[in-house]
């Protein structure tokens, strides 16, 4: 039993671990690098920054239940990285992307290796937050039958 406990801990340790990442590079880009966030790029920090919040409190309570709302966070933040990610690569929508706010969501401050971009690390962020939370989730109700 305190195995699988320690193991619950280690990966809520991880979850919290890429949030603050994902925090940490995101404040890098804008206070150090001076990129300005686009309006998608501020809803995606809506979306991950009370998740180091919500997961810091479970990992020093060692309870998941406080962050049950970061898989829904986390989950949807997929899917606002995923569309700004389409469109700075889909060139068939880049007009949409191009009426988005002050900055273009279609602005490609970083290009590494022609494919990340900072809502491609952002999906990544998500990603790995979003199913890592869900095979806790199922590990638990395994347990739990």
């Amino acid at each position: 039993m305190a195995n699988g406990q320690e193991k619950k801990d280690t990966i809520l340790f991880i979850i919290w671990a890429q949030s603050v990442v994902a925090m940490l590079g995101s404040l890098f880009f804008s206070e150090v690098m001076h990129f300005i966030p686009c309006e998608l790029c501020w809803y995606q920090r809506i979306l991950m920054y009370p998740l180091v919040i919500m997961y810091g409190y479970a990992v020093v309570k060692k309870d998941m239940r406080f962050a049950f709302p970061g898989v829904l966070m986390s989950g949807i933040g997929m899917f606002v990285s995923t569309y700004h990610y389409i469109l700075q690569k889909v060139p068939a929508l880049r007009e949409a992307g191009e009426s988005c706010g002050i900055i273009p969501c279609t602005t490609e401050y970083i290009n590494v290796f022609g494919f990340i971009t900072i809502p491609f690390l952002a999906l990544v962020a998500f990603i790995i937050i979003f199913f890592l939370h869900v095979t806790l989730l199922v590990q638990q109700r395994r347990r739990d039958q």
